[in-house]
This record gives C-alpha cells, structure tokens and sequence, in this order.
C-alpha cells in the first residue's frame, strides 16, 4: 500500500460523498489522525489515516488552485 502524501490546506476528492451531497475536504490537520472539514457543510471530521486513505479519489495541492485561479 503507497502512502498518500497530502499536506494542511490541500483539498482531498473522496470517493463517497459526505450526507450533504459535498465530495471536497479541505485538510486541516496532519498525523496518525488527520483532520479535515467538508467543503459543502462545513463539518469537521477527524479521521484514521489509513482509513481515509482508502477513502481518498485525488489530492488537489495548494500550487494546484493557484494555478487554476491563475491560469
């Protein structure tokens, strides 16, 4: 199993969508437990990491939504 890197402030694309219809989670914390918030709702969720890596589609960085808002 590879090791997903993500850091805080990135947004991570699940693969389920949360209750309220929302698949983006902007990452706020980092660890063994990694805590990250739904962008549609709001609510803050703190996770085992290696069960949210399974849960994770694709990692949106940082330097990538700049790009986007740049670009």
């Amino acid at each position: 199993m590879r090791i997903v890197r993500f850091y805080p402030d990135d947004i991570l694309e699940l693969k389920k969508p949360h209750p309220c219809g929302s698949k983006l989670f902007r990452v706020l914390r980092v660890g063994s437990e990694v805590r990250i918030v739904c962008s549609g709702c709001g609510r803050d969720l703190t996770l085992d990491r290696i069960k949210l890596e399974k849960a994770i589609k694709k990692v949106i960085t940082k330097e990538e939504k700049e790009k986007e808002k740049n670009g």
